[in-house]
């Protein structure tokens, strides 16, 4: 299971409200890609498919395709909105492995050695 904080409710709330295209909810998967191997991608669709896990979150659901869920599972997602900067921060269990950015992540089934993040 994917859970998001009340805060990135709130925010994926705010873009699909502000959204011109009619909006179903989120898709999260995982793609190929970002230095340390996969990358966390993050786009509104008008709705899911046939394989896609749909979890709901009343006014936002999302959802996961099934490749990408066993890289996901019991992840956390929230949102960070500071002076800093404001954008989505992504708590991986299954990351053995990120980069800097926080979105970029390799698990130890992709070849990456089994170790703690850090």
């Amino acid at each position: 299971m994917i859970t998001l904080t009340d805060s990135a409710i709130q925010a994926v709330g705010r873009f699909i409200s502000n959204s011109e295209k009619p909006t179903g909810g989120l898709r999260i998967e995982v793609t190929d890609g970002g230095c340390s191997g996969m990358s966390y991608g993050l786009r509104l669709e008008e709705k899911e498919t046939s394989s896609d896990t749909v979890i709901d979150y009343g006014e936002v659901k999302v959802f996961v395709d099934s490749l990408s869920l066993t890289k996901l599972d019991g992840m956390s997602i929230d949102f960070l909105d500071s002076l800093e900067g404001s954008g989505f921060k992504f708590t991986n269990p299954n990351a053995v492995k990120t980069c800097a950015c926080g979105s970029s992540f390799a698990t130890s089934d992709n070849g990456a050695p089994s170790k703690t993040c850090s």
